[in-house]
C-alpha cells in the first residue's frame, strides 16, 4: 500500500521560510507526475506546484517566484521550499502522487483537477502577519 507522509509544517511570520517534505513508501517519485496542494479553511483544495518525471516544474501564479518544488530520487522524498511566505499561504498542505507519465502542462492539468492517485494526510502551515 502506497503511503505519503508530509512533515515540516509549522507557524512562521510573514516573510519567513519553511520547507515541507513528503516521504513515500511503495512508490517512486522519479517517474511520475507528483505535486503539492493546499486547502485553506472554507476553500477548495488547490494545486500549488507539480513536478513530472523529467523534472519539469509548474506553479500556481500565487506562489510563482516564492515556492520551489523538488524531489530527491535517492531518498524518495518530495520537497516544497516556501520563501517569502504570506498570511494567505496559511493552509493544510498535502503532497499527492499519480501513476501518470504525463509531462509539463499535462501534469499541471491533473493538479488543476485534483486528479491524483495517492494523497498524504497533510501538514499545517500557519503564517502570521
Amino acid at each position: 500500500q502506497v503511503q505519503l507522509v508530509e512533515s515540516g509544517g509549522g507557524s512562521v511570520q510573514a516573510g519567513g521560510s519553511l520547507r515541507l517534505s513528503c516521504a513515500a513508501s511503495r512508490y517512486t517519485y522519479s517517474t511520475y507526475c507528483v505535486g503539492w496542494f493546499r486547502q485553506a479553511p472554507g476553500k477548495d483544495r488547490e494545486g500549488v506546484a507539480t513536478i513530472d518525471g523529467d523534472g519539469t516544474t509548474t506553479y500556481a501564479d500565487s506562489v510563482k517566484g516564492r515556492f520551489t518544488i523538488s524531489k530527491d530520487n535517492a531518498k524518495n522524498t518530495l520537497y516544497l521550499q516556501m520563501n517569502s511566505v504570506k498570511p494567505e499561504d496559511t493552509a493544510m498542505y498535502y503532497c499527492a502522487a499519480s501513476i501518470s507519465l504525463v509531462r509539463g502542462a499535462g501534469c499541471w492539468y491533473k493538479a488543476l483537477h485534483r486528479d491524483m492517485n495517492y494523497w498524504g494526510k497533510g501538514t499545517l502551515v500557519t503564517i502570521s502577519s
